[in-house]
């Protein structure tokens, strides 16, 4: 049975329900083993998408540039007469179809795959951020489940011309082997995916944007320095950094305070033994030029003030057997429930109280995957339904808690740091931060594919630790270099912020019962001066290329609002048409204009660069006019190399 409409196509071949339908300047698929189609839940697609004409027949749908087909009870996707992809197609013997579902018993709930024909040649981009993946996806398996420094963002962007979104947040796996590309949910109660075709890989992301939604503004007031480090324990250490950027005459736009401010995981507020004076110290700071931040853990201790409260409204995520708790770090704790709108208007309520009363309205969300202490999905139960069919939408409802009450209170220039996103968290203030990754050039080298990636999926604003996270000694020559060229590469990135756990370990300031702000262990300084005098004078001016910038930034940044496309564009993003801009994973463009070349190598003093088909100004101003081609730049300690696009 078929039935049409003038935007979709719903065939029911019996075993199998499916809806083809155009959805904004793309296609939307959806589809149920038996039964009616759940059509409640849209998940990334929550937006009314732009009205387009589209062209529905019998056995098509078509909109935009792309059209797809029915062959059977196989889908085959085009643009115009040009082959996109399709359902991979199996000979009969077989006994297999590309749509495949496993119920699970006594559950609405399946598991399913959709399993499209592999193409040779083709280069895959976008997914979020994967630690060991590759730039070029193609041959990876990814698992779709957000940890620490894994984030699963399912767009995936072609240069066979076309985006692909996995519409579904249950725990999963997406596989783009030689012989097949496999897209596969653990458990869920419809399959929905969504595709989009056009021109150029911009525009592809351009429609994509415009069904997911547009990212909030970056503020411009916080397109400066940001000044953060594990941890500042008490109000005296981190007025004394802020006092010396404002006495050495360094602007700062932001200074954060990290985790166990706090007594228990779950107060959610100042520990009056070490921040004694709150109101002072904002109101001292702003008379600095300098806006607080301040963490706040998604995690409730059963021993904080505020446990019994998130319990007794069942507002804490819950799990399947034994003990409830879901995170065990200096304390067992419970993750808040940030799929029910009920837990997020109780959670910002207290961030209202403890914080908002002293005029702090920025929150870094530590801990957003959530991160749980074991990664056993089919453990947990949220409000929305079980963890592993719902649990990837948590870190994007976690940030919306935030948004909601900041843009209900009236919060001018919302942005707050996020350690883990989904598609749709643009939406809601999201500066996303790639987690806790170590120190070292192999794992800067990591760091610049996934910020090109987040990019590619939808993520505009992307910053990763400056020197990285974890194992850095001030007093190391090779870390020391690191955080130069670190440095002068985040000087060219959405924000330019300071953080990570050094060493030498400064320690808690107490021994003793699990006491907040004195009983939590910090690390060494993190401060522009804290690493030598060369390394200083080097900071410095990159600190000051980064704030003559900020005119070009806030407009780079105001076309990826409007577009969607990042302000760190993967090279094939402004040169489609040239195939090694679709493999270049070691320089980017900063917004249009300016071609950026990271070193990423310890004692690299020149470097290769590939400059597109143009003209070229490098960084001493000479003039290159390029056919398309590598040229050797030197790359001397206190230059990245930085060429300026013709126009």
């Amino acid at each position: 049975m078929t039935e049409k409409t003038s935007a979709s196509l719903q065939v029911n071949f019996g075993h199998e329900t499916l809806r083809v339908e155009a959805w904004g300047r793309g296609i939307r698929v959806r589809a149920v083993p038996m039964g009616t189609l759940p059509l409640d839940r849209d998940w990334a697609l929550d937006l009314t998408p732009p009205a387009s004409p589209a062209v529905v027949t019998e056995r098509s749908v078509e909109v935009g540039d792309i059209r797809c087909e029915l062959h059977g009870d196989r889908l085959v996707f085009f643009s115009g007469d040009r082959l996109l992809f399709e359902e991979q197609s199996y000979p009969w013997s077989l006994h297999e179809r590309a749509r495949t579902y496993t119920m699970h018993a006594g559950s609405p709930s399946f598991a399913a795959s959709v399993r499209f024909e592999a193409q040779d040649g083709e280069v895959l981009h976008g997914m979020g951020q994967y630690r060991n993946a590759r730039y070029n996806l193609k041959g990876c398996t990814l698992e779709m489940a957000h940890r620490n420094s894994q984030i699963s963002v399912p767009f995936l962007l072609s240069s066979k011309g076309y985006g692909f979104l996995w519409n579904n947040p249950a725990v999963g796996r997406a596989v783009f082997a030689e012989n097949v590309t496999e897209w596969r949910a653990e458990a869920t109660e419809c399959v929905d995916y969504w595709v989009t075709a056009a021109p150029t890989p911009a525009e592809t992301i351009a429609n994509y944007t415009d069904v997911t939604g547009h990212a909030s503004p970056l503020p411009e007031s916080l397109m400066g320095l940001w000044q953060c480090k594990l941890r500042y324990r008490t109000q005296d250490e981190l007025m004394a950094v802020a006092r010396e950027y404002h006495r050495r005459g360094i602007p700062l736009d932001s200074i954060v305070i990290d985790f166990f401010h706090w007594d228990y995981q779950g107060d959610w507020c100042f520990d009056p033994e070490y921040w004694p004076d709150p109101a002072g110290m904002v109101k001292e700071l702003r008379e600095m030029g300098i806006r607080l931040m301040v963490s706040v853990w998604p995690t409730v201790d059963p021993r904080s003030k505020n446990y019994h409260g998130f319990a007794a409204n069942g507002y804490l995520l819950r799990t399947e057997r034994g003990l409830p708790y879901t995170m065990n770090f200096q304390g067992e704790t419970v993750f808040y429930d940030a799929t029910n709108p009920g837990a997020r208007k109780f959670a910002y309520d207290i961030l209202r109280k403890n914080y908002g009363q002293y005029g702090i309205d920025m929150f870094w969300l530590d801990e957003a995957e959530p991160e749980f202490t074991v990664n056993d999905y089919d453990h947990y139960r949220t409000y929305l339904g079980p963890y592993l069919e719902v649990g990837n939408i948590y870190p994007r409802m976690h940030s919306k808690m935030v948004y909601d009450g900041q843009a209900e209170d009236g919060v001018k220039d919302i942005l707050n740091l996020v350690r883990c996103a989904w598609v749709g968290s643009p939406r809601y203030g999201a500066l996303v931060w790639s987690g806790d990754i170590e120190s070292s050039f192999r794992e800067m080298k990591v760091q610049l594919q996934n910020g090109l990636n987040m990019g590619a999926a939808g993520i505009p604003w992307w910053i990763s630790d400056t020197g990285g996270f974890y194992g850095g000694n001030i007093e190391d020559p090779v870390f020391r270099e690191l955080m130069v060229r670190w440095f002068q590469w985040a000087a060219f990135m959405p924000v330019l912020r300071m953080h990570g756990d050094r060493m030498p370990d400064a320690g808690p300031l107490v021994h003793g019962p699990d006491h907040g702000g004195g009983f939590s262990r910090s690390g060494a300084p993190n401060e522009l001066w804290s690493y030598g005098e060369e390394a200083y004078e080097i900071l410095l001016k990159y600190a000051g290329i980064r704030r003559e910038m900020k005119d070009y930034l806030k407009k780079t940044a105001d076309e990826a609002v409007a577009s969607g496309l990042p302000v760190m564009r993967a090279m094939y993003l402004e040169y489609p048409e040239d195939p090694v801009c679709w493999t270049l994973w070691d320089q980017y463009m900063f917004g249009s204009g300016y071609l950026v070349a990271p070193v990423t190598e310890y004692g690299a003093r020149e470097r290769k660069v590939y400059l597109p088909a143009g003209q070229w100004t490098d960084t001493e101003g000479k003039t290159i006019d390029s056919e398309g081609g590598f040229v050797t730049t030197s790359a001397p300690l206190d230059i990245m190399p930085v060429f300026h696009r013709k126009g």
